[in-house]
């Protein structure tokens, strides 16, 4: 038994002095949105050297999308001319501005760069482990969302359209130059707004899902959501392996039609579909047991339950299975080989050679098992309680008890 004890003590110990000797390997000089060549009104931009990297490094932390970080790439320079800011926006880890264009269309600059500071737990930073949670960001495809919207469009799935841009220092970003300046987004619409740019007629509104459960309150007999268009929206979630979607990730747009409202969902923030998580210290910590909403995107689904969110009990718990088990079908028919191919076409040539091979046999992989998870996304949300507590996003509001439950218990 002491030698057993020992043992471990080693192991743990070895353990120990590699994860340091990993979260040591950093750049001597950290590089943000770094411009390596300028042509016109474009230019070739690196997103960051953060995440470089030594065969420890990548043993301990992963391989993740390290060289994707790293790639250059060509993208369009952003002048905000007419366009407005209107304030300053951003999650935990992304920072963002809200954009006004003069016919009124609302959109966000979020950076491609995160700052994952705001995450890292106090006693990582006692022990000096802070790197673990900074260097995790490398698990998230910087140009992700751009393949996510082009799949979208396959399936005919609503979305913000986003496109990589740089934006240069300028009078137009106001006090805000400074620190928004000289750096990598993402634009894209927003998923609220007065102004319809969707192309579905009779639009009365885009809202986020707070302003939804305002509108119902007031409306409680007039207002419904799209449930298939959210049912499929959440398999394509799923089949892309984007585990963050709480409500404040999603918009609705309002269509008025004989003094009725029915809410087609919009989905935002794309940071985390395709999520690749390799090396010991990530695996470790995204076990299902350790952290089960963090969910690597592989062939198949390690634990389905790790895609489920609040939103899903509070609009679909009472959708039949055979609308899942359709959805399902239909995906399956329409993102045929050729299809997921195509859609690379959405990426420069520099990222389709590092990680289009790889995401497209897991998404082929995936596609055929869609079924199987349809059958359990349904399962796992039938057997959720109903919601006691608000969506995220609506904490402030007053609803009223039922309306806290679900979206249809009013």
């Amino acid at each position: 038994m002491k030698k057993f004890l020992l043992l471990l003590l080693v192991l743990f110990l070895i353990f120990l002095g590699l994860t340091y000797w990993s979260v040591s390997v950093r750049p001597e000089e950290i590089k943000i949105s770094e411009v390596v060549e300028k042509k016109g009104d474009s230019v070739t931009v690196i997103a960051t050297n953060r995440y470089e990297s030594n065969s420890m490094k990548r043993f301990m932390q992963g391989q993740n999308y390290r060289k994707a970080w790293q790639a250059p790439v060509r993208v369009a320079v952003l002048h905000l001319d007419s366009m407005q800011v209107v304030e300053e926006g951003g999650g935990k880890q992304t920072h963002s501005l809200d954009l006004r264009a003069p016919n009124g269309e609302l959109y966000t600059l979020r950076s491609i760069n995160k700052d994952p500071e705001p995450l890292i737990p106090e006693i990582a930073t006692t022990l000096g482990l802070e790197n673990i949670v900074v260097d995790g960001v490398s698990a998230q495809h910087p140009y992700g969302a751009l393949l996510a919207a082009a799949l979208s469009d396959v399936a005919g799935i609503l979305h913000t359209h986003p496109r990589a841009v740089y934006v240069p220092k300028q009078k137009g970003l106001e006090k805000w130059t400074q620190n928004f300046g000289n750096r990598l987004y993402l634009l894209e619409y927003e998923t609220e707004g007065k102004v319809n740019w969707t192309g579905f007629s009779n639009v009365r509104e885009i809202m986020d899902t707070d302003d939804l459960q305002k509108l119902k309150m007031k409306y409680p007999d007039k207002v419904s959501i799209d449930k298939r268009a959210l049912v499929r929206a959440r398999l394509f979630d799923i089949w892309i392996g984007d585990w963050d979607r709480h409500a404040k990730q999603w918009g609705w747009v309002i269509i008025e039609k004989d003094e009725r409202f029915k809410a087609i969902p919009l989905g935002g923030d794309r940071d985390n579909a395709f999520f690749k998580i390799d090396g010991i210290i990530p695996t470790m910590l995204t076990n299902e047991i350790v952290q089960p909403m963090v969910r690597p995107f592989e062939e198949d689904i390690d634990y389905l339950p790790g895609f489920v969110y609040p939103i899903d009990v509070y609009f679909l718990q009472n959708v039949p299975k055979q609308v899942f088990i359709e959805e399902a079908k239909d995906l399956q028919k329409i993102f045929s080989d050729q299809r997921i191919e195509k859609a690379f076409q959405a990426w420069p040539e520099e990222l389709r050679k590092l990680d289009a091979e790889m995401i497209s046999k897991k998404l082929k992989k995936r596609r055929e098992n869609l079924v199987k998870y349809a059958i359990e996304f349904k399962e796992v949300i039938d057997k959720k309680d109903l919601l006691s507590k608000p969506l995220k996003g609506s904490e402030d509001l007053e609803l009223p008890k039922d309306l806290v439950k679900c979206f249809d218990c009013l």
